[in-house]
């Protein structure tokens, strides 16, 4: 946001198939920037464990419960905790680390409506593009955790997974937690999308479900040895 409340720069431009070319370089090196912002800010954060999840979730709810539980169990376990930096899931599960002296981490995303980080972050850095904060949640992290959430959560873990079918990035264990919710989805893809074979069934072992913190933590562990 700039002094007068409005948004500095949005995506439209970008994504606009007539923009000339002295435009083009200028977001060429905006992203780029960007990035080696983020890169320059994060360098030292790890091994991170990534928790995705609603941002909508005030601290009476359940899912905020379930993820300060997670990122309790994680910190404990010796990971860093990073997240979208942002309120709700994201919140809770830096609160959890923050509690027993884990390192928290945020990634936190500018906004038409500001979303300011969150209270309980050691270390966070601001993007404005969603694919570059996407790139950060993934470079630094060794595994990652669901939760319950929205468009943005559902973005999230299927470009993972498919970053993880497509082998650009190693195995990686991804918990969804929260076997309620997740369950229609699991449905879906093993009626829907693994039946008309645009999947394979090794595709959906990348997806742990589970309703405890501490068997997705143990989970994670099981399964560090698989990541190159």
């Amino acid at each position: 946001m700039n002094k007068t409340g409005k948004f500095r720069h949005n995506d439209i431009p970008l994504l606009r198939a007539d923009e000339g070319v002295r435009k083009n370089l200028t977001s060429s090196i905006r992203i780029g920037l960007e990035l080696f912002k983020g890169f320059r800010r994060l360098r030292r954060v790890g091994p991170c464990v990534t928790v995705f999840g609603s941002a909508r979730f005030d601290e009476t709810h359940r899912y905020y419960q379930l993820a300060r539980a997670v990122g309790g169990e994680l910190g404990r376990a010796g990971f860093t905790v990073m997240t979208g930096g942002g309120p709700g899931v994201m919140e809770a599960a830096n609160r959890g680390a923050q509690e027993v002296g884990a390192r928290s981490v945020g990634c936190n995303i500018e906004l038409p409506v500001e979303q300011a980080p969150n209270p309980y972050l050691d270390t966070w850095a601001e993007f404005h593009y969603f694919f570059v904060r996407k790139v950060m949640l993934v470079k630094y992290s060794k595994a990652f955790v669901v939760l319950p959430g929205g468009f943005g959560t559902l973005d999230e873990v299927f470009e993972t997974l498919n970053l993880i079918q497509t082998a650009k990035i190693s195995r990686f264990p991804l918990v969804a937690l929260g076997s309620e919710y997740w369950g229609n989805l699991l449905d879906f893809l093993e009626n829907s999308v693994l039946a008309e074979k645009t999947i394979d069934s090794d595709d959906l072992k990348s997806i742990y479900v589970t309703d405890t913190p501490s068997d997705a933590v143990e989970h994670i562990l099981e399964h560090m040895d698989d990541i190159t």
